[in-house]
């Protein structure tokens, strides 16, 4: 083979190369890959499929029934984003896992609720009863801030959105908490007096908070802009054009209005 034919045959290939790795880059420009929990999370994704192909993505979604491999693998890049936590338990992920995710954009939130085990109303708390809570540390604060507003307990003035139940300064009832995985409470709700659950944990226990919950938190209330449920992206892809795209889908007035429809007040969306 003379110089010349080699010379061609090599720069053909890497031009083939070349391009063929430029179509793998437009290819995952287009692909958005996204952990999210079942309810109501990845459900909404779905519901944003056909709006996100229209704009020429597809979505691959992988849903997750914890809180902390969703983040695990978008730190590590192995999924460009997730759906399914708010900020103050995704800064304390990043302050005790040392990862570095950022909100990309609130979507909608779940108004947290104390629900009926055994007992079917608060009048109906006696001494030494069983309540199960979160024991993460901002949805454990966050039960035990509903429980306060609804007289059940005080918390010390300071405590704010780190308390745990070491922060509780006054228990009329001497009630007793019982601390579980926030996937785990609902499944003792057959044996504790009331359960106190996050807003997807209840839909997918079958609660609606319009009509189960003894008490819930308030739709314009702080809680509300505190507890938003974003789409969390590793710190600097926040402005990537499919991120972009992600967020104004999930922000459309049509996931809205399928919101609305489909969740019966346990699930609002976020106004900015």
């Amino acid at each position: 083979m003379n110089n010349t034919i080699l010379a061609t045959l090599l720069s053909t290939a890497s031009a083939l190369i070349l391009l063929s790795g430029c179509g793998n880059k437009v290819a995952d420009e287009k692909l958005i890959k996204i952990g999210a929990s079942a309810t109501p999370h990845a459900e909404i994704i779905e519901h944003a499929k056909p709006l996100l192909a229209e704009k020429g993505y597809t979505v691959a979604l992988t849903i997750f029934d914890d809180y902390v491999i969703p983040n695990e693998v978008v730190e590590s890049e192995e999924m460009d984003a997730n759906y399914f936590q708010h900020i103050p338990y995704l800064d304390s992920f990043n302050r005790e896992k040392g990862t570095h995710l950022v909100n990309a954009g609130g979507i909608h939130y779940e108004p947290f609720g104390i629900y009926p085990g055994k007992k079917a109303a608060l009048s109906e708390i006696a001494d030494g009863d069983v309540v199960a809570i979160p024991n993460d540390t901002t949805n454990e604060a966050r039960a035990l801030l509903l429980l306060q507003d609804n007289g059940l307990l005080t918390l010390s003035p300071d405590a704010g959105l780190t308390a745990t139940i070491k922060d509780i300064v006054a228990n009329p009832h001497h009630l007793v908490f019982q601390e579980l995985a926030a996937e785990q409470v609902a499944r003792v709700k057959d044996e504790v007096a009331f359960v106190v659950l996050n807003g997807n944990y209840a839909l997918q226990a079958g609660f609606s908070v319009g009509k189960d919950s003894i008490a819930h938190e308030l739709s314009d209330s702080q809680a509300a802009r505190t507890y938003v449920n974003i789409i969390a992206v590793k710190e600097g892809h926040e402005n990537d054009a499919k991120i972009k795209a992600l967020v104004d889908v999930l922000k459309s007035d049509a996931i809205k209005a399928f919101i609305e429809k489909t969740y019966d007040g346990s699930v609002i969306p976020f106004k900015d």
